[in-house]
């Protein structure tokens, strides 16, 4: 199993997580309106203002079996692209164990 995080700008979640719905299998997505700043420290291109901002954000945090990583991953690239600073990461992380709190199954009986 995988954690893919997702860190992508708020005005296209609406269309990624609708994509990612569509994937057979996808066990479920967490969402949360984060704030934060890369590599640009919350500049913007047209921007003078040299402050460091934090930006409104929406991070995404989806586990799924290591057969379904791939589909997710070329989804969000291809719906939260929109070609401008600030689109967003993706991180890939290795799922140690899952446990269902109601059942008490793990790893992948638990997604």
């Amino acid at each position: 199993m995988k954690e893919i995080k997702a860190i992508i700008q708020p005005f296209m979640a609406e269309k990624v997580i609708d994509a990612l719905a569509a994937i057979n299998g996808l066990p479920g997505i967490t969402v949360s309106e984060v704030n934060g700043f890369g590599r640009t420290r919350g500049r913007v291109q047209s921007s003078e203002d040299e402050a460091i901002r934090c930006l409104k954000k929406t991070k995404l945090e989806i586990v799924v079996p290591d057969a379904l990583v791939s589909a997710v991953v070329e989804s969000i690239k291809q719906h939260a692209h929109t070609g401008n600073i600030g689109d967003g990461k993706i991180f890939v992380l290795p799922v140690e164990d899952a446990i269902r709190i109601r059942t008490g199954a793990h790893e992948d009986d638990a997604s």
